[in-house]
């Protein structure tokens, strides 16, 4: 992969969805493609199925511990520390994590981090099954596991690209999307089983185990086959460099503070959730499951849509960010739990959307030399938000009640989706339009002087 400008790896602009600028990596044509075309390369396979298995593993833990600190605490707030101390490393060092990932080698550092990650399941797995956790065990694995993903999570976005190369990488992006929620359609149904059954422990066994599988399809790989991406060498003011990459561009920067909002206040289900089963339909742990469990089916319909988009549009995520902060406040006011948990469908939908919209857009308009701190800001903002959100939403919902917590963050993320829409268009020099297509009405932003200059003929 050349580490110039990133021609290879922009989508085509858009003239609708964000402005121009005159530094904007060269366009390519956009072309849809099959749904898994990107499972063709063998090395992204190995990946990806190793990411199966341990994902799965990271769901099961995922509703295991927080089960478990509110077994141990009755609180939904200790819940949101859980989630808050587990995003902590990402909001303070996440930044760093990014300059590290772009001078260091991905797939060994991958091997490093997700062993580390497995170790410190296997540990809580044991204090756990021997009856001596305590709820700072929890918060202690949660704050080791957030260190990790500093430098994972951007080492993994980043390392997609050296997998399959500029041309499959919009459809690679959406269908680890897709990989991370068809095993949330597992690992929570597991879980749930797990917990009421046997209890916590195994759960959190059955996560560290699971790491054996990445770490053999690292293993695996054909170093030869990877895409080449030039590491950036030692240097002062990279950090610096890669927020003003950032900053000066439109068409990055608003998409990352749009997420910052989501993540921050509408992305908090494990507060949410764990707090309607619990208190308000009272229903308890395999109600909490099942909410995750409907909630992953949308997701993986979204991220299998996105796989067979050619590009990803700035339109369509701030239509998804509205849409999906429009679901959380009618979730919140719906009467009873089977009418809660059919809205988990299009919760998952419109959420992933926003997610895999977001991720690709900034992947594909990055110079392959920033990738690394351009995904690290990315993460940091989106995750790294959670740390000031869950305790936040976690007091709202054990003050108010968990409607309350939940009606909020939804609108939250409508607002923000609003106006940072408006934003955009205003950057973009962007008109609205309303008028009709084949007979159905459309209403959308065009350039203004497309729009001056139908005028006369309308």
């Amino acid at each position: 992969m050349s580490s110039g400008p990133g021609a290879a790896s922009a989508p085509a602009p858009d003239p609708h969805d964000s402005p121009p600028t005159s530094d904007a990596p060269a366009a390519r044509p956009a072309r849809k493609s099959s749904m898994f075309s990107s499972l063709t390369v063998r090395n992204y396979r190995l990946f990806f199925m190793g990411q199966v298995v341990s994902n799965i593993g990271t769901w099961m833990q995922r509703i295991a511990q927080d089960w478990l600190v509110l077994s141990l605490t009755g609180s939904s707030a200790a819940v949101g520390i859980t989630t808050a101390l587990q995003f902590l490393p990402m909001l303070l060092f996440g930044l760093y994590g990014g300059v590290l990932v772009d001078r260091l080698r991905k797939r060994p550092t991958l091997l490093v981090t997700q062993s580390s990650m497995a170790l410190t399941a296997i540990a809580l797995a044991v204090l756990t099954l021997t009856g001596h956790v305590q709820v700072w065990h929890v918060y202690v694995a949660a704050f080791a596991v957030g260190l990790a993903t500093v430098v994972d999570n951007p080492a993994r976005q980043s390392f997609v690209s050296e997998l399959v190369g500029p041309g499959q990488l919009q459809n690679a992006v959406s269908l680890n999307s897709a990989n991370f929620q068809s095993a949330r359609l597992v690992g929570p149904a597991v879980a749930g089983i797990l917990i009421t059954g046997v209890g916590t422990g195994y759960a959190f066994l059955f996560n560290g185990l699971s790491f054996i599988a990445p770490l053999t399809g690292l293993l695996l790989m054909r170093a030869r086959e990877l895409h080449a991406v030039e590491r950036a060498p030692r240097g002062k003011g990279q950090l610096r460099e890669g927020v003003r990459y950032v900053t000066g561009r439109p068409e990055l920067i608003w998409p990352i503070v749009l997420v910052g909002f989501v993540g921050t206040f509408a992305f908090n289900f494990p507060v949410y959730l764990s707090a309607f089963a619990d208190d308000v339909f009272h229903a308890g742990a395999g109600a909490y499951s099942m909410f995750n469990t409907l909630m992953a089916v949308g997701s993986v319909a979204g991220a299998l849509l996105a796989a067979r988009r050619g590009t990803a549009r700035l339109r369509l995520l701030i239509v998804a960010a509205m849409a999906f902060g429009a679901l959380e406040i009618l979730a919140a006011t719906t009467p009873t739990l089977w009418m809660f948990a059919l809205l988990m469908v299009p919760l998952g939908l419109f959420g992933m959307t926003v997610n895999v919209t977001t991720n690709t857009s900034i992947q594909m308009s990055t110079d392959p030399a920033m990738r690394g701190r351009v995904m690290a800001l990315y993460m940091m903002i989106f995750l790294g938000g959670s740390p000031v959100g869950a305790p936040i939403v976690g007091w709202i919902t054990d003050t108010y009640g968990a409607r309350v917590g939940l009606a909020a963050g939804g609108a939250v993320a409508a607002l923000a989706a609003a106006v940072i829409g408006l934003i955009l268009a205003r950057v973009g020099n962007l008109r609205l339009s309303v008028g009709w297509h084949r007979g159905h009405p459309r209403v959308r932003f065009v350039p203004r002087e497309q729009q001056e200059a139908l005028a006369p003929a309308a």
